[in-house]
Order: structure tokens, then sequence, then C-alpha cells
């Protein structure tokens, strides 16, 4: 009996610049090692982003992790960087659609 072949966890990250944009990413998948720190950061352990992610094992997730903590400041940034985004299109829309509430309200009062 062949004993089975070890993994090397040195594959199970990858990144190439068409996927996801370049940013690190399980091997064999679209999942990001910036989701998966994304979730550990919110309190997730890595038993529970598996469970979430079912489509990964628990070794993908810790090696994800590993990556986090090796390129933390990296990952962090980029985090930090698309909260920011988020935070400026969730601003612009409300302050589109207030406006828009103001133009209608207006048109009403001049219909009058």
């Amino acid at each position: 009996m062949t004993a089975p072949a070890a993994v090397d966890i040195g594959m199970m990250i990858t990144s190439s610049p068409e996927i996801r944009g370049g940013r690190p990413r399980v091997a064999g998948t679209g999942m990001t090692v910036m989701r998966i720190a994304g979730w550990y950061k919110l309190g997730y352990s890595p038993e529970e982003i598996a469970r979430k992610i079912d489509h990964l094992s628990l070794a993908q997730i810790y090696a994800a992790l590993a990556y986090y903590h090796a390129n933390q400041d990296v990952i962090d940034a980029d985090l930090d960087a698309e909260a920011a985004e988020y935070d400026r299109a969730y601003l612009e829309h409300k302050l589109k659609r207030q406006q828009e509430a103001e133009d209608r309200e207006l048109e009403e009062q001049q219909a009058a």
C-alpha cells in the first residue's frame, strides 16, 4: 500500500492578473484570501468559515489564513480600501436618492 502524497501548502494559494484582479486566492477557486481574512476579522473561526464556504476544505482555509498573517498589512490595506469604497458608494447612492426625493417634492409643490 502506498502512502498518500503530501500536499505542498505553498501551492494552495495562487494569483493571476485575470482572476479577481490578481488578488491572492485559494488555488483552483475564485475565493480570495481577502474574503476569508474578512470573515476571520469579523470573528469567524476557521471551522466556521469552512462551514460557510463548504466547497473549501479546512486545510484551504488555514492556508489562506497563514497567507493573510504573513501579509497582513497588505491585505488589511485592501480590506480598508474596499470598505472605504463601499462607504463612498453607499453615501453617493443615499445622496442621489435624497436629491431625487427633494426634486419630486418641489415638482409636486409647483404643480399644486
